[in-house]
Formats: structure tokens, sequence, C-alpha cells
């Protein structure tokens, strides 16, 4: 299975534009390619997406957390220079900031679907 390449600046203008409602596309989509490409089986995006709604947002500021550990093994595992950001993450979480979030890790995501072309 294939990582998708994703329009960044597009995806933050259709959260934008939709008050957030495809931002929560988004985070489903990103959050299942972050499974396929680092191997994680704990990430789940629509689980992770209930689990946040039912937290009243808490579980997001884990999910930002575990998606900056997930991000280091998949680019690690495209054979790509990794940074681990798990604490960045989790700080522009908690600042409220989820599509900054987004668009980092959809950044990565990138970078390892130009390597499987």
């Amino acid at each position: 299975m294939t990582i998708k390449k994703r329009d960044i600046a597009m995806n933050v203008v259709l959260t934008v534009i939709t008050c957030g409602i495809y931002g929560l596309v988004w985070f489903v989509q990103i959050t299942n390619d972050m499974r396929t490409a680092s191997g994680d089986e704990s990430l789940n995006g629509g689980m992770d997406l209930l689990l946040g709604i039912i937290t009243c947002g808490i579980w997001y500021i884990y999910w930002a957390y575990k998606m900056g550990q997930a991000s280091v093994k998949a680019l690690e595992k495209a054979k790509l220079p990794a940074n681990d950001n798990a604490i960045l993450y989790l700080i522009i979480q908690i600042f409220g900031l989820s599509i900054v979030n987004y668009a980092l890790i959809q950044n990565d995501l990138n970078k390892i679907a130009a390597t499987e072309n």
C-alpha cells in the first residue's frame, strides 16, 4: 500500500473554507497514512477521531505526541533523515494549532511518498 502525496496548502484552504470540517477528513487521512508508513497498528484514523471527540479534545494531545514518534519510525523506515518532533507536536497541539501539526505531519508523509515513486 502506498502513501498518497497531498497538497498541504490546498488542505489548509479546504479546512478553513469548510470551518474545520475538512480538517476532520484530513486528520483521518494522515493518521491512516502514518499507520501504513510506520507500521504502527495502534494508529487508526476513525478511532482516534472518535476518541478525540469523546474526550473533548484531550485525546488529540496524546495523538500529536504519538504521531511524532510514528513519524520518526516512518522516516527511518523510508531511509530518510528523521528528527523526533513528538514534543514539538505536543506543544503545538496544546496551544490549539492542530492545523499546523497536520501540515507538518503531511510534509513528512509527502517526503515518504516521494521515495516510493
